[in-house]
């Protein structure tokens, strides 16, 4: 593999007319050698701005930097990046083969040298001895991965991938994403990855950067985006939440007393002012128990009730607002109309930008 490469974008904009901004001055770096997502709903922007680091768009205003040098007006050719399609674009009447080693053919490298390359690629994607066959005589996932090992035959500083797992089922979908990962760990190339997917994301990345409306709702690691949503959307959007109304006090410069319902809180109020806030809580930090627990931060009814095998799904209705829980008890399980205690993690709650 050649050297993997950081990816800056440096306050860039992507317009399709004078009202109609695809991306608002986007600021972003990708270390060398990581997995980062791209991770938002349609029309954010993030498929936008992976083909501008491809060279499919060119930015309006704005740097696009792959490994310190400007390539905002570069070709694709002369980007070293190779992408991984949505629809996987390959060449239906070439052998398996043939196809992966296409770039190198156009490019004249030698027909042995290319063949010696396209095999070791499809050995490193698990395809060892399937050259000779036709893409339509693979499977879903294997398919995919003769499209991952034509851009890795290449040698580029940054993969790219485009939703590459969105026409697979589930259960393919979580093996293939782990593939990709180990993928990529083991080579050490860059990879920057788009997916509407937030548990495929936050499964896979060293950085999430969540965009909304054109520009970054916020980044972060996995872990710092669901624990520690900046704003209501990225708590909806990362992950299921809880958004309750609630009132802060600031106690000193980091903390806050918040009160939620009949329930008083310390949490990081992170900027906050004192007044109406909006609180995060994932519905795995709340616990379920009996409506006399001395510990419980807030009381209520049980409005609805799922039993789903692993686990046990309740809306809560408390004076502070429905609360969805997820409850691992499963042979405690609480009938609806139950009276009940809730009891809060101190992770998995967060105060919201309001």
């Amino acid at each position: 593999m050649s050297r993997a490469a950081e990816v800056r974008f440096e306050r860039v904009w992507k317009r399709f007319g004078p009202d109609a901004a695809a991306v608002r001055d986007v600021s972003f770096t990708i270390s060398a050698g990581t997995l980062c997502t791209l991770l938002g709903p349609s029309g954010c922007g993030k498929t936008t701005t992976l083909r501008m680091i491809a060279g499919l768009e060119y930015p309006t205003e704005g740097r696009v930097l792959i490994g310190g040098r400007d390539v905002s007006a570069l070709p694709p050719a002369e980007r070293d990046v190779s992408m991984v399609f949505q629809s996987y674009a390959l060449f239906p009447h070439l052998t398996v083969l043939e196809n992966v080693s296409y770039g190198l053919v156009i490019s004249r490298r030698p027909k042995a040298e290319a063949r010696a390359a396209a095999e070791a690629a499809l050995e490193s994607v698990g395809l060892k001895g399937y050259g000779a066959r036709l893409p339509s005589e693979l499977s879903g996932g294997q398919q995919q991965r003769v499209a991952v090992a034509r851009a890795l035959v290449l040698e580029p500083s940054v993969l790219l991938f485009d939703e590459p797992l969105s026409n697979l089922d589930a259960r393919l979908r979580r093996h293939m994403r782990e593939e990709i990962r180990e993928l990529q760990q083991r080579l050490g190339v860059t990879v920057v990855y788009v997916t509407h997917d937030q548990a495929e994301a936050l499964a896979i990345s060293d950085k999430v950067i969540v965009m909304n409306q054109a520009v970054i709702a916020q980044e972060g690691t996995p872990r710092e985006l669901y624990e520690a949503p900046a704003t209501s959307f990225v708590a909806g959007f990362v992950g299921e939440a809880n958004r309750l109304p609630a009132m802060l006090r600031r106690l000193d410069a980091r903390d806050g007393e918040v009160t939620l319902g009949g329930a008083r809180i310390t949490l990081p109020h992170r900027g906050a002012a004192d007044g109406p806030v909006e609180l995060a809580l994932r519905p795995e930090a709340v616990a379920v128990t009996a409506a006399d627990d001395p510990a419980a931060m807030l009381g209520g009814t049980v409005a609805k009730a799922a039993y789903l095998g692993g686990v046990m799904e309740y809306t809560v209705s408390t004076e502070a607002g429905n609360v969805f829980v997820i409850s691992p008890e499963t042979d405690r399980a609480r009938a609806v109309g139950a009276s009940v205690g809730l009891r809060f993690s101190q992770r998995g709650l967060a105060i919201l930008s309001v």
